[in-house]
């Protein structure tokens, strides 16, 4: 089992940032490909961005390319999500996600097998 915890959330202002941390306990953090999906009120989960084990490898979903930056730290069995230039349009409650898996990072939600309780994220206009 992985237990995932996410922190970091809030309310900040359109235009600002924010820094979501997940941190991971059970098992060996670095044999797990990590990733964060978003859920907005009404619409269904979608995948923000994934980094596989080693941290080299990263995805991200287009409407977040060039301004969310996903990153590891195995030594403290945390991902972490820099979210800058924020948007309206990413308010949603952000769950962390992960998967025993060493290949390229997946952007599934069904290919995860661990995932945080979640943690909002709202952005003011």
């Amino acid at each position: 089992q992985v237990q995932l915890v996410e922190s970091g959330g809030g309310l900040v202002q359109a235009g600002g940032s924010l820094r979501l941390s997940c941190a991971a306990s059970g098992r060996t953090f670095s044999n797990y490909a990590m990733a964060w999906f978003r859920q907005a009120p009404g619409k269904e989960r979608e995948f923000v961005s994934a980094i596989d084990w080693s941290g080299r490898n990263t995805r991200y979903a287009d409407s977040v390319k060039d301004r969310f930056t996903i990153s590891r730290d195995n030594a403290k069995n945390t991902v972490y999500l820099q979210m800058n230039s924020l948007k309206s349009e990413d308010t949603a409650v952000y769950y962390c996600a992960g998967e025993f898996f060493l290949g390229s990072p997946r952007t599934q939600s069904s290919m995860y097998d661990y995932w945080g309780q979640g943690t909002q994220v709202t952005v003011s206009s």
